[in-house]
């Protein structure tokens, strides 16, 4: 298994859709009916503080089934992202199995 960020950008206008899907696709991150662990999500936010897109930890396989995954969800299902990066991750501070081992 292996870490990846996501780094996606919501396109313009499109704050009403984020929030009606927003509990949907919280809803989706906590689920596990699929093989990815969210280790870390929220919001990013413009310099009002106005939701302009989401940041995501996750581990899986690679990086076919974060695709996999993020395309079950709400928010990619109903087009609100103009952008979505998908990067391998090196988990250095914080990291959860260093927190285990501890």
């Amino acid at each position: 298994m292996a870490y990846f960020s996501v780094y996606a950008m919501d396109a313009p206008g499109k704050q009403d859709l984020r929030q009606r899907l927003r509990p949907a696709h919280r809803e989706r991150l906590r689920a596990h009916d699929h093989p990815v662990t969210v280790h870390i999500g929220g919001p990013l936010l413009g310099g009002d503080n106005e939701m302009i897109g989401t940041l995501l930890v996750v581990e899986a396989a690679d990086g076919d089934a974060v695709e996999a995954f993020l395309s079950g969800d709400p928010y990619m299902e109903q087009g609100l992202f103009r952008s979505v990066e998908i990067r391998p991750f090196l988990w250095g501070l914080g990291q959860p199995d260093a927190a285990r081992d501890g």
